[in-house]
Order: structure tokens, then sequence, then C-alpha cells
């Protein structure tokens, strides 16, 4: 499933396509047909990504919310439109530009109302620069459960996935296991300082890279990591590899149902 660095870079990539367009969208599947007619011709207004979600913002105070899910794919091109290919839930074509969203969990047209149901029940996203790490700490800090799953609840954390809670842990000297409880403020402000300067990095870059310059493959003459994920990472999907920082090799479990990996000597509960 898309972190939510792509999402933003999604919501960017998007506004400047079709930006006070009007827009023809239409449902060539036939699954979201009802919505679409909703917003044909209307205006695009704006954009946004809060944590996983997708919202752009038609003229009429109509919202078409996307949620990618784990087979979810947008693809855009120049006009002419081609033919529609496979399973296309929404198709929106601007003056320039054509867009197609495929396989999505959720593609649904919102009022400001629901809009606003869908922000109340999300966390603070560290990519919004309207976020409060702030009102996210109590959660964190009366719980007993573990950091790593507090990271992935994203009624606290939006945006942040697999990786992100993988790797942002590790940077942290934090074993997964630790409970929210044992989370300082300073603790908690150090922690997210940091996942918002990683995923800042993402949306710039495309792609996932945590590790620090030191611990890259041309500082360490190592071979570059080769993942269909890309980016250099320090435990994600490193089972049994030493650790770039001491050499201890990395472990892997799980954690309801997700899977988590770490080094057993740089990441220790506190």
């Amino acid at each position: 499933m898309p972190e939510g660095h792509t999402i933003h870079r999604l919501a960017a990539r998007h506004l400047e396509l079709f930006a006070g367009q009007l827009l023809q969208v239409s449902s060539p599947q036939g699954r979201f047909t009802d919505g679409a007619g909703r917003v044909d011709g209307r205006r695009l207004t704006d954009t946004e990504a809060y944590g996983k979600h997708l919202l752009h913002h038609y003229d009429g105070d109509l919202t078409v919310h996307v949620h990618l899910g784990l087979y979810g794919k947008f693809a855009d091109g120049e006009r002419p439109v081609p033919a529609p290919v496979g399973q296309v839930r929404m198709r929106v074509v601007g003056g320039a530009h054509w867009l197609d969203l495929r396989g999505p969990t959720a593609c649904e047209v919102f009022d400001p109302a629901q809009v606003q149901l869908l922000r109340d029940r999300l966390g603070e996203d560290p990519l919004r620069d309207d976020s409060d790490p702030r009102a996210a700490f109590p959660s964190i800090h009366k719980s007993g459960k573990p950091i790593f799953g507090l990271l992935m609840d994203q009624s606290i954390v939006a945006g942040c996935g697999l990786i992100y809670a993988n790797e942002v842990l590790f940077r942290a000297g934090l074993a997964p296991s630790t409970p929210g409880r044992l989370i300082t403020a300073d603790v908690w402000d150090e922690l997210w300082a940091d996942l918002r300067a990683l995923m800042k990095e993402g949306v710039a870059r495309g792609r996932i890279d945590t590790v620090h310059t030191r611990h890259t493959p041309e500082a360490m003459r190592r071979a570059p990591r080769v993942d269909r994920h890309g980016g250099e990472v320090y435990v994600y999907r490193r089972p049994g590899q030493p650790c770039l920082v001491c050499g201890t090799e990395v472990a892997r479990g799980s954690l309801a149902a997700r899977n988590l990996y770490w080094c057993p000597s740089c990441q220790r509960e506190r």
C-alpha cells in the first residue's frame, strides 16, 4: 500500500495537470458512473492529501475521495486520450492531459460534511503544515501498545506506513515493541521531527531513503539495495543481513499481522 509521501506526490501532480480546468470525468469500468456524473463538467479547484487519502476538490462543494489500498494505481498522459485498458474505475480528461485510476479500495464523491468526517477520524499527518505532533502524543503516551503499532495507527499518525515505521524506529534506537507509555514528550518530538523529514524527502525524491550519508553504498563501498520498493534502508526487508551500523543480523517478527524489522543491538526498549 502506498505510504503518505506517494499520495502527496499524486496530489501535487494532479493539481499541476488539471487545476482550474473544467474536467470530463467518467467511469469506463462502470463502478463509479453515478459519482463521475456528479462531478463531470465541473472545475477542479484544488487537490489535497491527508495521510493515505487523496481528495480532488471541485466547485459546487463536491470532492472525489480516493484511497488506493493495496492495488490502486494512477496513470496519466498527454492527449489524445487512449482507449481504456483494463478496469478503469475513473477517467479524468482536461485540456491537455488525461488521468486513469484502476483498482482503488475507495473512489467516491463526498460533500463537505463527509470530508470533515474523514478528517476527524484521521490522526496527524507529518507532511501537512497544519499538523500538530503534540495532538498525537496523548494517544501514544497513555497506551501500553507497542510503538510500532501506534505509528501505524492511522487515527494517530496519518500516512505513516510499514517502511517508515520500521525505519524511523531504527533511527531513533527504539525497539518496535517499546510500549507507548515509555515514550516521553521529548522522545516523541524527536521521533516526529525525523519522520516528517524522511517523508518530506520521500515526496521530493519519489522513493524512500532512510540511511545517513555515512551509510550509503558509496560511503560504505557496498552494493546498492535491489528491491522493488527501491531506496536505501536500514532494516526494512533486510532480515538476516548485517546491520549497517553495528553488523548484527537484522531480525524479523510480526505484530498485528504486519512485518517488523529491527536490529537487536541498536534498538532496545527504554
